[in-house]
């Protein structure tokens, strides 16, 4: 399957999103993120203002060394304006300290305001058993 212009733009956006959180360049995340911006994962959902997204990015207790978006991502335009990505990751950090790797089905909803492509939607989901019975019981 092709990608047509639109969603290569789109999907390199996804890179230099990775990119900057990789690089602690939050300038560069912000400059791609709609504000508010709705996220969703393991630790639940939240509407982040570009504020409270600077001071979560700036006093992170973790830090991604590296990652690989898989082959196969999806782009759907739904309209001029509107698009969703979604993707498998692969993704190497440092958490409290530690190594840690971790493969996740993410997906984003951009939003083109003023020309630009803006995150409005984000969410990750870490890839296992969809009922978590491969994570360790506390």
């Amino acid at each position: 399957m092709s990608t047509t212009r639109l969603e290569q733009e789109l999907l390199e956006n996804e890179n230099k999103y990775w990119t900057a959180i990789k690089n602690s360049d939050v300038d560069a995340a912000l400059k791609l993120t709609a504000d508010p911006c709705i996220v969703a994962g393991a630790s639940g959902v939240a509407s982040i203002d570009k504020t409270t997204f600077r001071k979560m990015m700036s006093g992170a207790d973790w830090q991604l060394r590296d990652f690989k978006i898989k082959d196969g991502a999806q782009v759907h335009i739904l309209s001029d304006d509107l698009a969703v990505t979604a993707y498998e990751v692969h993704e190497d950090l440092t958490v409290d300290g530690k190594p840690v790797s971790m493969d996740a089905a993410d997906a984003s909803t951009w939003i083109r305001r003023n020309g630009e492509w803006l995150c409005a939607l984000h969410t990750e989901s870490l890839k296992g058993d969809p009922y978590g019975r491969d994570r360790k019981q506390s």
